[in-house]
């Protein structure tokens, strides 16, 4: 039986199916990139609060903007930090909250399609957005932004589709009696 869960670290492993011998295979956290602007909102915030003597009568409005900028900040960078990409032998998920836990699940006998899109910081920083096709029609599991190393991990998850047997291997051409 799982425990309590936590506030600071999201435990994927509770939502293994160990009976099933379900293993991981990776764990995405966020790429830093999307830390900077939480990051950035925070220290702001603190900047606010130290520089609040110098308003003069007007300290308190300075403090409190600081105080819920960087609140604010550190609130997202948390949320953000709590987000993981979980891909193990027989599915893909999502677990994402803080006090309260959303986990999406895809079996990987229903992605269909998986959309790699790297914009030009992407490209730069290594990072990258998957976007994943099912049967389905509505799914919790759709897109998945600022993943590190975007083209290796879906790699990955190919090589965890194929192992599972799930897609044909491709056989070697045959030349056909007629030159075809």
């Amino acid at each position: 039986m799982a425990g309590r869960p936590s506030l600071l670290r999201p435990d994927v492993e509770q939502y293994l199916l160990k009976d099933q011998n379900e293993r991981l295979i990776d764990e995405v956290v966020k790429h830093p990139i999307a830390m900077i602007g939480p990051l950035l909102m925070a220290i702001l915030g603190c900047l606010l609060m130290l520089a609040s003597p110098a308003a003069g009568v007007g300290w308190w409005v300075m403090v409190l903007v600081g105080a819920v900028l960087g609140f604010r900040g550190l609130w997202v960078l948390h949320v953000r930090s709590m987000d993981r990409f979980v891909i193990t032998n027989m599915r893909v998920f999502r677990v994402k909250g803080v006090f309260d836990r959303n986990v999406a699940t895809m079996p990987l006998t229903r992605i269909l399609d998986i959309s790699v899109n790297q914009p030009p910081l992407g490209l730069l920083f290594n990072y990258g957005h998957f976007t994943f096709e099912s049967a389905a029609a509505d799914q919790g599991l759709h897109e998945i932004r600022f993943v590190g190393d975007p083209n290796g991990r879906d790699l990955t998850i190919q090589r965890v589709i194929q192992r599972a047997g799930i897609r044909a291997v491709a056989s070697p051409r045959v030349d056909l009696p007629d030159g075809t």
